[in-house]
């Protein structure tokens, strides 16, 4: 952990004037049919099932006291935080540093089922021992960094309701995990589905207070071995 992540951290343990909540949710059910690595392409949306899946999420949060939806800028986020916003009549807040793990950019472009042979030993690392990949552009402490110092902001930046971020897979586990001081010895495992959302409550420790996912399920395939990155 850097230390102006720690800094940030001792100054939002507990801050009245931070929202009450965030829900942090992953994006829906991306349209893909050749399994390809979409990671920060553009051109990758949601999926028929995608909308459905968000159409549920909004109406999930539609009662929350929603102050702001906040979105990585990759389109299947931000198709998903828009359906969110639009009971509350807000419109989407676009932040950048809630993009996909840098990981994802390795394999940019490459079908799933091609990622062994292309770079061969790379996604059992990612999922063995994802702290420890010395091949990533981003590692799991900077993606650490840069969610956990960006939810803290976008808290103070809106007081006085609820928060939600919509992100992706990887992105929100780590979240998940910082924010709660959970450690990252449980990355690879219960990751977040499309369009689930994950509720946390600011304090010392903050808790993890519900978790939820549209009862619509997503299509057969799964990347090898569950691999989470850029789904």
């Amino acid at each position: 952990m850097s230390a102006s992540t720690q800094t940030s951290r001792n100054r939002f343990l507990h801050s009245p004037s931070m929202a009450s909540k965030v829900h942090l949710v992953r994006h829906g059910e991306v349209e893909n049919p050749d399994h390809i690595v979409y990671a920060d392409l553009q051109q990758f949306g949601l999926s028929t099932i995608g909308f459905s899946q968000a159409r549920a999420t909004a109406a999930y949060l539609a009662e929350r006291p929603i102050r702001a939806v906040c979105s990585s800028p990759l389109t299947r986020a931000s198709q998903t935080a828009r359906a969110i916003a639009e009971p509350h009549q807000l419109d989407v807040e676009i932040v950048d540093q809630l993009t996909e793990f840098g990981l994802s950019s390795r394999w940019r472009g490459v079908r799933w089922e091609d990622l062994e042979e292309l770079f061969p030993g790379e996604v059992d690392a990612y999922l063995d021992h994802p702290w420890d990949l010395p091949f990533s552009p981003e590692s799991l402490d900077e993606m650490s960094d840069r969610m956990d110092e960006t939810i803290r902001r976008l808290m103070e930046d809106h007081p006085g309701g609820e928060l939600v971020v919509v992100s992706h897979q990887d992105p929100v586990q780590v979240a998940r995990l910082s924010l709660t001081s959970a450690g990252f010895s449980s990355f690879s495992s219960d990751k977040p589905d499309h369009a689930e959302v994950i509720t946390l409550e600011p304090g010392t420790p903050w808790r993890e207070t519900a978790r939820w996912a549209p009862s619509i399920d997503s299509g057969p395939f799964r990347p090898r071995r569950e691999a989470g990155t850029g789904t």
